[in-house]
């Protein structure tokens, strides 16, 4: 395994975990813009943008794009958060000039009036279907109200107000902002050539043009109040709980993984135990969240309206007990084995690596092999988990419900 860096001269910073004996490669481009960078009358462009890079370059129709991908039988896709918009492809390493070339070329898209108005109705189409989604609008909901004023309240997908008015005008002032070299990293794991790899990104991306795209790094509010969302068309209760929690940058994210693993994995866990196990719930879990100088843990549970006040007093107890006494070592060795058995079965394939490698690099600017990422958090001792859970306290927690209460 062999690590390799360069960055070109207009920004534009290239990584590579060189793995000769993998039998694939996978190729990311990872924009740092999200919907933490929108203004509120843009929100939801960085997905949208997503969506038009893969409507055609100058080089390319949008046939040709996904024909090329398909003719290399690649696995491909992108993804936007609130940070974050992700390009990848995973290819047999026999193609690796040809996805290289492909990637690069659809992050300079034509950005087409035509295509623009026929994806701000596939837009449209997807925040309504998300809609039909209880979880995923808890989540949102519960972000908007925990960073409200912050740009990590926007909502990823934008809003049918916010996607209905953007113009091509508005999406290009967007993308020149945004998608700036400097504000790219270029990705590759696995059976790579380096070499090539550097050569062709630095042939198919040297010429563009430099410009600084800067993150405005306010501080996260992190408010702390109850909301409930009354639709009798939801049949269970919806609940989320979120709380401060480290951020990417520093070193208490290990022990924050461990923490909402003991806490709240889908398993095995307290809240597993205080919830499914005696059937108080249908689900019920923890998820740590790092993020760009800051971090949220968020718990949620669907359960029986009827069962709603009983559920949130468990959760606030869990929480409070968990706070107070932290871990037990049985507790935090299963966690650390079980969080070290996912990302070996993930990493053993490159695409599985891809994101950590890439992320790693993107919120504090340094690589770590994954065999050195598993020793870092079996390091971790019960003691700084519990001072994590403390500091970041996890009984001030914002609470939503979403479903047919009219109360909490």
């Amino acid at each position: 395994m062999q690590f390799r860096h360069d960055q070109l001269d207009n920004g534009l910073t290239l990584l590579a975990e060189v793995n000769p004996s993998a039998a694939t490669m996978a190729v990311g481009l990872f924009v740092n813009t999200g919907a933490r960078d929108e203004t509120p009358r843009e929100a939801g462009m960085s997905h949208f943008l997503e969506h038009m890079v893969f409507k055609g370059t100058p080089r390319r129709s949008a046939a040709d794009v996904n024909r090329e991908f398909d003719d290399m039988g690649a696995n491909y896709n992108a993804f936007t958060s609130e940070e974050s918009t992700v390009y990848y492809a995973s290819v047999l390493p026999e193609f690796q000039d040809r996805v290289t070339d492909l990637l690069c070329d659809i992050l300079r898209p034509s950005l087409r009036e035509d295509d623009f108005t026929v994806e701000q109705q596939v837009i449209l189409e997807e925040i309504a279907l998300y809609e039909d989604q209880p979880s995923y609008r808890v989540y949102e909901k519960l972000m908007g109200e925990f960073f409200e004023g912050h740009g990590l309240a926007n909502p990823v997908l934008g809003t049918n107000e916010s996607i209905s008015a953007m113009t091509p005008a508005d999406m290009r002032d967007y993308f020149d902002r945004r998608y700036a070299p400097g504000n790219v990293l270029a990705v590759a794991v696995g059976n790579v050539d380096y070499d090539r790899f550097r050569r062709f990104v630095t042939d198919r991306c040297g010429t563009w043009q430099s410009r600084v795209a800067e993150r405005r790094l306010l501080p996260a509010p992190g408010h702390v109040r109850q909301t409930v969302i009354t639709d009798p068309r939801v049949l269970r209760e919806h609940l989320g709980f979120m709380s401060p929690a480290p951020a990417a940058q520093g070193n208490d994210d290990y022990a924050a993984q461990l923490a909402a693993t003991v806490l709240g994995d889908d398993s095995g866990s307290r809240l597993y135990y205080a919830l499914i196990d005696p059937a108080l719930a249908d689900e019920a879990n923890t998820t740590y969240s790092a993020m760009d100088r800051t971090g949220a843990f968020y718990t949620f549970v669907s359960t029986d309206p009827e069962r709603t006040s009983e559920v949130i007093g468990i959760v606030r107890d869990e929480l409070l007990r968990f706070r107070d006494e932290g871990p037990t070592e049985a507790e935090l060795l299963a966690a650390k084995n079980k969080i070290a058995s996912g990302a070996t079965l993930k990493g053993e394939i490159p695409m599985g690596r891809l994101t950590a490698v890439g992320f790693d690099w993107a919120y504090r600017g340094e690589y770590v092999p994954l065999p050195e990422q598993i020793d870092r958090m079996f390091a971790v001792t019960r003691e700084q988990v519990t001072e994590v859970v403390r500091r970041y306290d996890l009984t001030a927690a914002a609470v939503l419900g979403l479903g047919p209460c009219e109360t909490l």
